[in-house]
């Protein structure tokens, strides 16, 4: 059993978050954390070892980014954006090919902590997995950041982290029920 951890991050908070939920996860199984434009393989291609797919993105208007949603970010941030690839998750997401066996996922976003914020990326993401046809495991986990450059609220990472530990624990269970 081994778990592969795509995320797309313009200024570190997304990053940061698969890092530390990695980090819990891995007291139950290896893992791997690749940024999207460094992911495994082909745009899209996922091992055939990979027993258990976590996607994370930021929450851009209305869910996923687009590539000028990106560029409007990047445009806007105080700092340099870590990432300004024209390959977002989405575009990996969208490549992804069929499952072709059960295969588990979760998705996970960050996100400014704004009522009636319109979209979720971890939901959009939710639904382009179930199409390629893996089983989506639990809801979407938030993680809120504080400002637009991505400053992790307060205890977010130890959250993370957290939330990796019960997946290393709940997901072979959640696996074995198949």
């Amino acid at each position: 059993m081994r778990a592969l951890i795509v995320y797309e991050s313009m200024f570190g908070a997304t990053r940061n978050v698969a890092r530390a939920v990695a980090d819990g996860l891995r007291t139950a199984m290896p893992v791997d954390v690749r940024g999207v434009g460094d992911a495994p393989g082909t745009l899209g291609k996922v091992a055939d070892d990979v027993s258990l797919l976590i996607v994370g993105a930021p929450t851009h208007p209305f869910g996923l980014s687009r590539p000028r949603s990106r560029a409007a970010a990047a445009g806007r941030g105080t700092t340099l954006p870590i990432a300004t690839s024209d390959v977002g998750l989405r575009e990996w997401l969208d490549t992804l090919p069929p499952a072709g066996h059960t295969r588990d996922a979760l998705a996970f976003e960050t996100r400014l902590r704004v009522r009636g914020m319109p979209g979720s990326a971890a939901k959009a993401a939710g639904k382009r997995l179930r199409k390629a046809g893996y089983r989506l495991l639990w809801p979407p986990q938030i993680f809120y950041v504080s400002d637009l450059t991505g400053t992790l609220a307060e205890g977010e990472l130890e959250r993370a982290t957290m939330w990796g530990r019960w997946l290393g624990v709940g997901a072979p269970k959640r696996q074995a029920q198949r």
